[in-house]
């Protein structure tokens, strides 16, 4: 509110008629105030209301109103209060006291005229600086945008070719490669904010489980995350580790709740040791007898192990001795270092 106020100053600009008789009245206010406390005051201080009026006079109206108003309280101030009073008579004493009042207010109106065009550049300055701030978070949301809508539409390009395909095999690994490419999209679309900034990793693996969870076709399984706040990672260690969370989550359904229509899957995300780990757990049917995560031929495993080589994390998928499955993802020191702010 203050600062609103201050880049108002001077007043009255459109309507200088206006200020310059308000610095008349106010010169007149200083007069009378001194002329009534005239027997109060000490003999020496005849500048002693007027000082006030061209300051404030100044302050309010600017350099021009603030000038008449010095100039009629000095002439007030040199006809009623300087010996000898009610004349303008010229003495050494008179041509002291009339030089110091001049060179007081001349300061005075030089520096509260520089403090307002200091004002002035640093509002046109912050006015500028938001528009710019506008634009490029314009621009960013934008460029994000496009960016998810051709990452997505090369996804929907697959699934299209797919359906073209006679060959089974051929059929799945194009469909998962335009799932992958349309999570990709959402990814891509939910790591920044509007302004820019990168979205911690608690809202933004949030927001992708809430779609992911909206994509489920079974209402009974329930999706929850318990994420620490703060975490933050660049985008080449943040995509990765949000692909191995929907690829833990993709295989708690297609396998874990393949034959279960009511289920919790949880995902977790936490400093420990100095190190970020991420859970994904699901109370479904567990992994077979013979699972060995080295050796899997799932392409979306396959997957995981790359991206959790590039990103220098420990990876394993173990079975729960409650039943179900546990996906940990376990960032090392030297990488937590790196990539956590």
């Amino acid at each position: 509110m203050k600062r609103r106020v201050l880049e108002q100053l001077p007043l009255l600009q459109e309507r200088r008629g206006l200020a310059y008789t308000t610095a008349l009245l106010l010169s007149a206010l200083a007069w009378w105030v001194r002329w009534e406390l005239d027997a109060a005051f000490p003999p020496g201080f005849p500048y002693l209301t007027f000082f006030p009026a061209v300051i404030v006079t100044s302050f309010l109206f600017g350099r021009g109103p603030g000038t008449l108003s010095a100039f009629v309280c000095g002439i007030l101030a040199w006809y009623f209060f300087i010996p000898p009073i009610h004349t303008f008579a010229l003495t050494g004493r008179t041509l002291v006291a009339l030089g110091f009042y001049a060179g007081v207010v001349a300061v005075d109106i030089g520096l509260i005229h520089a403090m307002q065009r200091a004002n002035q550049r640093s509002s046109r300055l912050a006015t500028e600086q938001r528009r710019l701030a506008e634009h490029t978070e314009l621009l960013f949301s934008e460029l994000q945008h496009r960016v998810s809508n051709n990452i997505q539409m090369v996804g929907a390009m697959l699934s299209l070719q797919q359906r073209q395909v006679v060959d089974p095999a051929a059929q799945l690994v194009l469909a998962d490669a335009s799932t992958k490419l349309q999570l990709i999209g959402r990814i891509q679309r939910q790591l920044y904010s509007t302004t820019g900034e990168q979205v911690p990793l608690d809202v933004f693996l949030r927001d992708l489980m809430a779609d992911l969870s909206a994509a489920d076709s079974k209402p009974g399984i329930v999706h929850r995350i318990d994420a620490e706040p703060g975490i933050l990672l660049p985008p080449d260690a943040a995509i990765p580790l949000a692909l191995i969370m929907a690829e833990g989550i993709a295989n708690a359904m297609e396998h874990g709740f393949a034959d279960h229509d009511v289920g919790m899957i949880v995902v977790s995300l936490a400093r420990k040791d100095g190190a970020i780990e991420l859970c994904v757990v699901d109370d479904g049917a567990g992994l077979p007898s013979d699972f060995d995560l080295s050796h899997s031929k799932s392409l979306g495993l396959k997957v995981v192990r790359s991206l959790a080589r590039q990103m220098g994390a420990q990876l394993s998928i173990d079975k729960r001795s409650a039943g179900g499955t546990a996906l940990r993802l376990i960032l090392a020191d030297d990488t937590s270092k790196f990539y956590v702010s």
